[in-house]
């Protein structure tokens, strides 16, 4: 069943490339206008060399050697996801030079890892991305899912979640399929597919390339891979093939050419060998294709130079390159989207519902009214429950870390495909954890504020839940940003941690503002514990009843009242709301660190 074609005549998209070489990079090269980066001089590690091949509209071009021959590598660049300033050399559309920014929009890139929501289900996955991608609305996506699922040959596990590797979910060859789908589901003109075939079996294998050749015979698609020892059957589905090796094109054409190629250097075909895996393993005594050869073969012709300037500006019909959707309904797709993972993610709704409960019970059984006892020690032990109180509070979203993670990859790719803003994933990750985290709040201020005997008044309560969602917000935030900045769990883990402690050490809790260093003091105003640490206190020993509450007595006389505490502590009740404005510049302040390192990032994977 072929996919509908909306807007008329579909256009086809031939692409080249010419003379393409790409180096190495280290690490500190692009450092080295700096004197402590610069490296001596030493011959460049090209990874590419003077590659010319070209990918035909309505065949398979599959791009095969041994490993480390740069197949990845020519695909990225041919796909737009490597920067042209890198690259020596041209990738041509339709004999135009290419436009990477475009060309994302109008082509579909499947990486050889399956970026997808293990939580979600088959359905469901390519049913959001149709929803991103797609500008017809809900109807349209319904529509293209349907029928892409039937060509997909997924309609028996449309409602089985992806998983993830060993959890359960759908098979190696099902989530391949599945991955092949979410960047079809806006019928492109060019699919390139990183290693369709790696880590399935024979029949999956051959079921996955069998539906690649279906969508180039009955829709004219232009389809590039790599691949790896493909066998006889997949073979025969080939219809182009570039073989490298250490970054030079040993061979460019069709099978058959490939075979007499080999038949004319002398070198027999062994029985029960592919033409294919042979040719790999004797290619480094066949002759390199050279630039000069290849553009002789493939020199444009006259005809071409007529009709070039009726094509469109850069090979690309304009039409496909605005935004499908507003930023409003981004914002809505996406907060369903992640609604479903939150609630269907145990360790990051369920278990912290269940943590947060039996958190607060524990430590209200601990503390158990101990507001009603006078003395300095019953004083100490209540600002103890405010500091460890926050300290759990603050460092028990770290746990989200992991998923933040997966998804980051994921947002990366999308944005970069042009699906939707970064701006929308940032807001609608933000709407969706503020009733969820208020949910989460209020549990614990009510397992906890009671039995520890707190301030007994239904104000008091609510103050401290609505102190204790803002804490939830504002770690839940700082969260959010650095796990757009560390690299990995391990460095996050480490540095979430640190910062933590580091905010910790300077609330004021263990060493007072006025005996903090004046180089340090900045840190105590950054403190995340600072500010909820002093609304904890303004509420259970500020306002009118802070003056009449006698904390401590000496021979049946009032040593110390409420307000005396909190002056002796440098702390003004008009601090009680300014507080919390500082905690939600915070939040804010985050999330827009957040966004501009996520969108960074994702400008760094345009470019």
């Amino acid at each position: 069943m072929e996919l509908p074609v909306s807007g008329g005549k579909r256009a086809s998209y031939k692409l080249d490339t010419k003379n393409l070489s790409y180096t190495f990079c280290g690490p500190y090269d692009e450092l080295n206008w700096i004197p402590i980066f610069k490296t001596q001089n030493r011959p460049a590690k090209f990874i590419l060399h003077d590659v010319n091949c070209e990918a035909r509209p309505g065949e398979i071009t599959a791009i095969a050697g041994p490993s480390g021959a740069g197949k990845t590598t020519l695909l990225e660049i041919m796909a737009g996801k490597i920067s042209p300033g890198k690259v020596s050399g041209r990738v041509l559309i339709n004999h135009f030079p290419m436009d990477a920014k475009c060309f994302r929009r109008i082509s579909g890139y499947v990486t050889q890892d399956d970026a997808l929501f293990p939580h979600l289900t088959v359905e469901e996955t390519l049913m959001y991305s149709a929803l991103l991608r797609l500008p017809g609305g809900g109807k349209e996506a319904k529509s293209r899912v349907r029928v892409l699922m039937n060509e997909l040959g997924l309609g028996q596990v449309s409602g089985s979640r992806v998983g993830y590797r060993s959890n359960c979910g759908i098979s190696g060859g099902e989530r391949r399929r599945v991955s092949i789908g979410v960047e079809l589901v806006h019928d492109p003109a060019v699919v390139l597919i990183d290693e369709p075939t790696s880590g399935l079996d024979s029949g999956s294998a051959l079921q996955v390339v069998t539906l690649l050749k279906s969508m180039v015979v009955n829709r004219g698609k232009t389809i590039i891979l790599t691949i790896h020892q493909p066998g006889f059957r997949i073979l025969e589905l080939l219809d182009r093939v570039i073989v490298l090796s250490n970054g030079a094109v040993m061979h460019n054409g069709s099978l058959k050419l490939l075979q007499e190629r080999l038949d004319f250097a002398g070198y027999c075909l062994p029985r029960h060998i592919n033409v294919l895996e042979f040719a790999i393993d004797v290619m480094g005594r066949l002759v390199i294709q050279t630039s000069a050869s290849f553009n002789n073969q493939f020199a444009l012709t006259d005809h071409y130079e007529e009709v070039r300037d009726k094509e469109p500006k850069n090979g690309i019909e304009e039409k496909l390159i605005s935004s499908p959707n507003s930023q409003f309904k981004e914002v809505l797709i996406l907060g369903q989207r992640f609604c479903k993972n939150v609630f269907r993610t145990k360790q990051l709704f369920a278990t912290r519902v269940i943590q947060v409960v039996v958190a607060g019970l524990v430590l209200g059984t601990i503390f158990m009214n101990v507001g009603d006892d006078h003395g300095r020690i019953s004083l100490q032990t209540r600002i103890g429950f405010f500091a460890f109180s926050l300290t759990f509070l603050l460092s028990s979203t770290t746990e989200g870390l992991p998923i933040f993670l997966q998804e980051r990859g994921i947002i990366e790719k999308e944005t970069s495909r042009g699906a939707y803003r970064v701006s929308s994933y940032v807001i609608a990750n933000t709407l969706v954890f503020i009733p969820v985290l208020l949910i989460i709040g209020l549990l614990y201020a009510s397992s906890v504020y009671f039995l520890v005997g707190l301030r007994r008044e239904i104000y008091g309560f609510l103050y401290f839940s609505l102190v204790v969602w803002m804490v939830l917000l504002m770690s839940n935030s700082f969260t959010a940003c650095f796990s757009a900045l560390v690299p990995n769990f391990i460095m996050g883990t480490s540095l979430i941690a640190g910062l933590m402690g580091s905010c910790f050490l300077f609330s004021g809790y263990f060493i007072t503002e006025e005996n903090i260093p004046k180089y340090w003091i900045f840190m105590h105003y950054l403190s995340l514990f600072k500010y909820p640490f002093e609304c904890f206190m303004i509420n259970e020993y500020g306002g009118e009843e802070g003056r009449r509450r006698c904390l401590e007595t000496e021979i049946s006389v009032c040593k110390l009242y409420g307000d005396g505490f909190l002056k002796q502590q440098g702390i003004k009740e008009s601090q009680k709301w300014s507080n919390l404005g500082v905690m939600l510049g915070f939040i804010l302040g985050y999330r827009v660190f957040c966004f501009l390192i996520l969108w960074y990032r994702c400008y760094r994977t345009r470019k």
